[in-house]
């Protein structure tokens, strides 16, 4: 859903500077405003994230993009097995009927669109198909009708010029040359198949009032388009426009967007400007450098973020590093530190290096081999201090900084090494909403606090303590300790003091769950629920060579 709600505001906006730029282009030709039209309609079609992704890909080589996920809660860290014995979760609530009501909605709303469409579809290609053919050399074929729809050119990749019976006794030859080079007009600019282009954005977003009204500017900037055309020719102002007033008035309209008649946009407004003779202005090397200017950035903009996301951290690497088999009697436990300009790993599985350097929980990394949780390594790494200069004087952004340089880094070094390949995707999984109990909280506010946060677990039976910490950083650390997201729904900014004891079925002990314990202790609880969560599938790694 927040894909969509992105791709929408962003379709939006660039038809916003479509709108400034024609704006700017009003008084140049028509059919320069009308391909600037149909760009704002096929941007429904090609979402900036696609061209963000083609700006990752044309960089080579490149790292994995960098996860949004939680900050690192310290760099020096010392990962234990973690008794996954954590209670059931309370009954779900039941997941919310929004999305599928939606979709279902969307469905429908597409299904009618196009039935109404075929049907009068089947109209005009049943008139097509009983018109007779006539001797006109022209470079498509020309039949003519029995029936009272205007002259018009139907097909979008066999166009036929279709002609009404009678149309030769509402015109004299001159308007009927003016209209026939108005058809033209429309079959040498392929107007049915960009019709129908927008067509099909119009029956994927039906829902969004903007898409309509960018096809009513499409009508109305071909047939000016067309217009301008004839009158370019030599066509007599008075004579054009009495011919289409003619067709009008005996005639009745196409009744597909696709098949484009002479008929159409404000009649009222295209008569008064045939009738003046306007002929377009040529586009001045201003216009055109506007003109170029917009487009370049609409196209760039997006590669350009794809290829900036792609080298982020792409300069921090260890200038030395070594990867080495862990010795055996280390058991499961994990340590990873770093000192001044060292890193070190001590029993590391590649999964919890993952997870260090991309600042993810293990529930939103899927994809690695066995090997990658069950082979252990002991790295040392170094890193040139001077690349530290700069940073920041304040001591918290001085350490976020410098955290995140390291994450760098270890991110380069897997991808170098490792040949570490992940890719970010989105999907709909089970939650946690944590929100106040009905009670009301019973956190105790602590602004001065050392802002640090320690959980401790022994074979089922847990500890946290937290000094001066945020709700939504209690949060993310239940999210590791459950192995699934805890998303902050309590609306609580204040730093509080934080001190949980519970234990599981499987400890043995008369504690209370975690569940509970959240409820007694602190007055907060877990919901259960669907949302959507970030994860990062691996797509290819290899086992390191030793050095």
């Amino acid at each position: 859903m927040n894909a969509l709600l992105n791709h929408l505001w962003q379709s939006t906006l660039f038809a916003a500077g479509v709108f400034a730029v024609c704006f700017v282009l009003r008084t140049n030709a028509a059919r320069t405003r009308y391909w600037l039209w149909l760009a704002a309609s096929m941007k429904f079609l090609i979402p900036f994230s696609a061209l963000v992704a083609f700006g990752t890909w044309v960089d080579k080589p490149r790292p994995a993009p960098v996860a949004p996920a939680a900050a690192v809660e310290q760099i020096a860290a010392t990962f234990s097995p973690m008794a996954r014995a954590v209670p059931a979760a309370p009954q779900p609530a039941d997941p919310s009927h929004w999305p599928l009501t939606l979709a279902g909605i969307w469905a429908c709303g597409s299904a009618i669109l196009l039935l109404r469409w075929l049907q009068r579809w089947r109209t005009v290609h049943s008139a097509t198909q009983t018109a007779e053919e006539l001797p006109l050399q022209q470079p498509l074929p020309v039949r003519s009708s029995p029936g009272t729809m205007e002259p018009g050119i139907f097909g979008v990749f066999r166009p036929v010029l279709l002609l009404p019976d009678g149309l030769w006794d509402r015109l004299d030859q001159e308007q009927f040359q003016a209209v026939l080079a108005h058809e033209l007009c429309h079959f040498r600019y392929r107007d049915n198949l960009t019709a129908a282009l927008h067509m099909c954005v119009e029956v994927l977003f039906w829902f969004h009032p903007l898409v309509w009204w960018i096809g009513s500017r499409l009508v109305e900037e071909r047939e000016r388009a067309c217009d301008e055309a004839v009158l370019v020719t030599g066509s007599d102002p008075a004579v054009y426009a009495q011919g289409i007033v003619n067709v009008c008035k005996y005639f009745v309209a196409a009744p597909l967007p696709c098949a484009t008649g002479i008929s159409g946009a404000d009649l009222r407004g295209r008569i008064a400007e045939i009738m003046m003779g306007r002929i377009p202005l040529r586009l001045t090397a201003a216009r055109k450098s506007v003109l170029a200017a917009f487009l370049v950035a609409a196209l760039a903009t997006p590669v350009v973020i794809g290829v900036l996301r792609a080298q982020t951290g792409a300069g921090y690497r260890f200038e030395v590093a070594s990867i080495r088999p862990a010795a055996p009697g280390y058991g499961s436990s994990t340590s990873i530190n770093t000192n001044n300009s060292r890193l070190t790993t001590r029993n590391a599985s590649l999964f919890s290096l993952i997870t260090f350097a991309y600042r993810v929980q293990s529930y939103q990394v899927i994809g690695a081999p066995d090997w990658a949780r069950d082979d252990r390594y002991d790295i040392a790494a170094k890193y040139d201090t001077a690349e530290e200069a700069g940073i920041p004087a304040s001591d918290q952004k001085r350490q976020e900084t410098r955290n995140d340089r390291i994450s760098a880094r270890m991110r380069n070094l897997l991808a170098e090494r490792f040949q570490l390949k992940l890719r970010e995707d989105t999907k709909e999984l089970p939650i946690y909403g944590l929100v106040e109990d009905r009670g009301g909280h019973k956190l105790k506010p602590e602004p001065q606090g050392s802002g640090s946060m320690n959980v401790n677990q022994n074979n089922g039976n847990g500890t946290l303590r937290g000094e001066g910490v945020p709700v939504n950083r209690l949060a993310t650390t239940l999210s590791g300790i459950l192995g699934r997201p805890v998303v902050d729904e309590t609306g609580l900014t204040e730093l509080y003091a934080m001190d949980l004891k519970w234990s599981s079925e499987a400890a043995n002990e008369s504690g209370p769950s975690l569940f509970t314990a959240l409820r007694e202790q602190l007055g907060l609880k877990l919901e259960s629920k669907k949302g959507p969560v970030t994860i990062y599938i691996v797509e290819r790694v290899e086992k390191p060579s030793e050095n």
